[in-house]
This record gives structure tokens, C-alpha cells and sequence, in this order.
């Protein structure tokens, strides 16, 4: 080899090593920063119950940075115009059945529910619900599969909390009932059986093992159960308090579904995050929710879908029987519960009506006691509160995520609005505009 030749040789190498430097040295340089400013034209805070106007809020990687009057606006930032529309903190549904599918549990098998439900996801997130507490799925850890595909980026969908199964007794509100007796279920459809305090205590364990983010215990019968009465009382005191006592070694909260006056108070008295539906409710449960800080997570809207589907006959007409009266008894009982300052998140039993159609029902919370900025805390303060996520959730607050809904008009003149929410942000990322 000559001396040119090994001269251009070692240049060669030279400006080869240069380069992998030169590669190497911009991996370790970070991305600029997503930033993106929001202009209200009205923004809503439900922490102080107060209405702001001409507000700037300033979101970086999907978190809000700040939020004020006098926000400056970085020379690099995306600006989105809210200015002729009222802002809001994405709502919570804090009672919501998303991998039930399309219904009908028995007759698909389990991939075929998992799959119907993908549309349930979208749909929520684009009515204005950017977060939703799931409070168990027939098929069990289908919630958990849907949660963490909407977290991986695989589908659309809200932050979802889930609770993997229902805890039930066997034969229960939460149990898979109305099939002949020598059918052989599979392990997904009894996952939460339990029918003794270490039996509660074992399905807890198992429930914290698989991923779940809250425990949904049953303490009463059931409306739409086949075999289920909503009058009775299900899981002992001694059942519920293990419950609650062993998902508190993991961190974890729970809820109880219950419509009885009886179920009501024996799982508040058992300490019990929240009360599902409330029905029943009397005097004395109120006084023990007040007393214990429990909330009532009360679906006051999801009797205009069960009468509907009745007089087109497609509910079951055992279910229509349990359902008798029931409506308007946990209406008025929702009226009495906001008169008497009790806590209030908003729970629909989303599934029961249509996916995408939660925000309905606070015209309904308005209708029977609350006023409109009520029912938006409830959806929003409230149920981050409720979820134990207040820092993260719940308000447009300086390093909370950036979930953000806009409407035309004023929701605290007409709380129908959010029926129709015409923008829709989640973590930063503008989902509908």
C-alpha cells in the first residue's frame, strides 16, 4: 500500500468516526419540548367554584405548566383559540362499564367482547370524559387489557382505573347468573367469587397480584342481575370489613355497589371509598356517609335507558321488575343526599345507556338539587378526590396532565352544553376540535 493510499484510508476512518460521533452526540441532546397555549375565552375551576375570564394556559409534554392572566407564550408554541368558549377540566366518570363490549356477555366469547369494546373507549373520550374509575367487567382483567392498550397508545380512549372483577358473593349481584345450572363457567366469569372474609380477603390478593387500580365489592342485590334481589343484603359486615382492610395493604380503595338501606350503611360503617347507586338510601345511611366522608356515586340518569329499552323490549323482564319504582325512589333520595351536603361524585353506569352519552345526566343533578357548577365539581374536583388523584386530575392546575374539554356557550346557564363538548384534549394531544 502506498503512502497516498494509506493516508486516504485513515481519512476515510477519520471522518467515519466523526460521523458516529457526530450521531452519537445528538441522541444525547433532548427533543425540544412540546409546548402548546391555550387562550379561554371563560375557564371553569371547580377547586374555587369560580368562573375566570381571559386565561392563558400554557401546556409542555402534555402536563400544564401555568395558568394565568399574564402568561407570556413562548415564541414556539401551537396556539389553540378557546377564545369564544368555555374551558373545563376533562370530566370523570367515576362509574363505567367500557369492557362490557356490546352487551350480551354470555353468547361471545371473551376476545369478541374486547374487541367490541375499543369503540366504548373512543367514544367516551370524545363525549368530554378524559378519565373514567371502571368498576368491573364480567369477563374479569378485560379492563385492565383495555387500560393498558389506551396507556401503550395502541387505541383511543380515556386514563382508565380499573377494577378487574366484581367481588361478589356466589350467585350475587356481581355473579354471571341466568344459565342453566350444568353449564361450567370459565375462570374469567367467577374470577370474584368469594363466600367468606379469607375467601374476600384471597380474591383481594389475587385482584393486587393481576393489576387492578381499586376493588368493586358487592353488598346488596342487583337491578340487572337475573336471580338478584336489590332490597337484599349480600356481603356480612364481617365480609365487607375484611375487604376493605385487605385491599389497604395494597394501596388500594374500594367501592360498593348497593342499592339496599341496609347494604348501604353496613359498607359505609365498613369505610368504604364510595357507595355505587345509593338507591335506598334513608336518613340514617346519609348521617353515616356524612360522618365517614363517604361518597355517593348515585346514576340518576340510567332509568331513562332502562325504561326505554323496556318499552322496546329488549330488557329482560325480571330485570324490569327489580327495577320497579326504584328510578324515581334513588332520584328523590339523590335530592336529599345534595340537601344534606353529603359528598358527590358522578357515577352513570355508563353501558347501561350509551357509551359517549354520560354527559346527560347532569341535567338530570340539576333537576334534582344541585346547581350546575355542583354537578361539574362532581365530575371533576370531586371525583379526582374520589379516585385519590387530585394532584393529577380534577382541575387545570400548574403540573397536573393536561386534559382539557371546551364548549360553545355557558354550562353554568345551561348545563347541557356538555352534552356536547366540541373539544377534547387528553395529556396535551387534541383528541376533537
Amino acid at each position: 500500500m502506498t503512502k497516498p493510499q494509506r493516508g486516504e484510508r485513515i481519512a476515510r476512518a477519520l471522518r467515519t468516526w466523526l460521523m458516529i460521533v457526530a450521531f452519537c452526540s445528538a441522541l444525547l441532546i433532548p427533543a425540544a419540548a412540546q409546548v402548546t397555549a391555550i387562550r379561554a375565552g371563560t375557564l371553569i375551576d371547580p377547586d374555587s367554584g369560580a368562573a375566570l375570564t381571559g386565561q392563558i394556559i400554557l401546556i409542555r409534554d402534555g402536563k400544564i405548566e401555568a395558568v394565568g392572566y399574564n402568561v407570556t407564550i413562548p415564541s414556539n408554541a401551537k396556539v389553540i383559540d378557546l377564545t369564544k368558549m368555555t374551558v373545563l377540566p376533562g370530566l370523570i366518570d367515576c362509574h363505567t362499564h367500557l369492557a362490557d363490549g356490546a352487551g350480551e356477555w354470555s353468547t361471545k366469547t371473551a376476545a369478541q367482547i374486547a374487541l367490541e369494546s375499543v369503540p366504548n373507549a373512543r367514544a367516551m373520550l370524545e363525549s368530554g370524559f378524559t378519565t373514567v374509575r371502571d368498576v368491573g367487567a364480567y369477563r374479569a382483567l378485560g379492563d385492565i387489557a383495555l387500560r393498558d392498550a389506551i396507556n401503550r397508545g395502541d387505541i383511543v380512549g380515556p386514563r382508565m382505573f380499573v377494577a378487574g372483577a366484581y367481588v361478589t358473593i356466589t350467585g350475587g349481584a356481581g355473579a354471571a347468573t341466568g344459565l342453566a345450572p350444568d353449564i361450567t363457567l370459565p375462570w374469567d366469569l367467577h374470577y370474584g367469587e368469594a363466600n367468606s372474609p379469607w375467601e374476600v380477603r384471597k380474591v383481594i390478593r389475587q385482584l393486587a397480584h393481576d393489576g387492578v387500580d381499586h376493588i368493586k365489592i358487592l353488598s346488596s342485590g342487583a337491578v340487572l342481575t337475573h336471580g338478584s334481589n336489590p332490597h337484599s343484603q349480600e356481603f356480612t359486615p364481617e365480609e365487607l370489613q375484611a375487604a376493605v382492610d385487605e385491599a389497604s395493604h395494597f394501596g388500594l380503595r374500594v367501592e360498593s355497589h348497593a342499592h339496599s338501606a341496609e347494604g348501604i350503611k353496613n359498607a359505609i360503617r365498613a369505610g368504604v371509598a364510595s357507595v355505587e347507586h345509593a338507591t335506598m338510601i334513608d336518613d340514617e345511611g346519609i348521617a353515616l356517609a356524612k360522618q365517614h366522608g363517604t361518597y355517593l356515586d348515585m346514576d340518576i340518569y340510567d332509568e331513562e335507558c332502562i325504561q326505554e329499552d323496556g318499552k322496546k323490549g329488549s330488557m329482560p323482564k325480571d330485570f324490569l321488575e327489580h327495577d320497579a319504582q326504584l328510578g324515581q325512589i334513588q332520584r328523590d333520595n339523590f335530592r336529599k343526599a345534595v340537601a344534606a351536603g353529603s359528598k358527590m361524585s358522578f357515577g352513570t353506569d355508563a353501558g347501561v345507556c350509551a357509551y359517549g352519552t354520560s354527559g346527560k345526566q347532569f341535567a338530570f343533578m340539576v333537576k334534582y338539587g344541585m346547581t350546575p357548577m355542583q354537578a361539574i365539581q362532581a365530575a371533576t374536583s370531586n371525583a379526582a378526590d374520589l379516585l385519590g388523584h387530585s394532584n393529577e386530575l380534577g382541575s387545570i392546575k400548574p403540573g397536573k396532565y393536561a386534559d382539557i374539554i371546551a364548549v360553545t356557550g355557558d354550562p353554568l346557564t345551561d348545563v347541557r352544553l356538555l352534552e356536547n363538548v366540541q373539544f377534547v384534549m387528553k395529556d396535551g394531544k387534541v383528541y376533537k376540535q
